[in-house]
């Protein structure tokens, strides 16, 4: 938000999500966080040193140390960064593909989610979930996909 510290991301979202649990609900101050999976590879921190700050546990959310600003999630074990997908200027990477905890989701909260999920999707989710992002996202490459 500041400045002080920026990202650059050279590789596509694997999926854009918004979850509803309510530690997200606390942490964006909002009825939902948006996320954008970016893939490790294609992330890094190119200006300032982001804060560790939120939950202390095995997955690290980062801050902006002048604004406080929620910038990214690096997941315990994963291969990818999750990053507030509304830091980017490509509007399509705001929209969410799935939504998360829907179980604590607020009764007016409505996303444009199309597969929900009542906490969190099992692993073995993940690869069918991407698969379907990127055919409903980049349909020109897959030709027999409809978007």
């Amino acid at each position: 938000m500041c400045g002080q510290v920026r990202v650059r991301i050279s590789l596509a979202p694997i999926m854009i999500a918004a979850c509803h649990c309510s530690g997200c609900q606390k942490l964006s101050a909002s009825a939902c966080s948006l996320t954008a999976l970016i893939p490790s590879a294609g992330f890094e921190v190119i200006k300032g040193e982001p804060v560790l700050g939120a939950l202390h546990g095995p997955s690290g959310y980062f801050y902006c140390p002048n604004c406080l600003n929620w910038l990214f999630t690096r997941p315990a074990g994963m291969a990818f960064v999750n990053v507030r997908p509304t830091l980017f200027e490509v509007a399509a990477w705001t929209t969410p593909f799935i939504e998360t905890g829907v179980s604590e989701k607020l009764a007016w909260a409505t996303t444009a989610a199309i597969h929900s999920f009542e906490r969190y999707p099992e692993a073995s989710d993940f690869g069918p979930l991407m698969q379907d992002y990127a055919t409903r996202a980049h349909p020109q490459a897959h030709p027999r996909a409809k978007p």
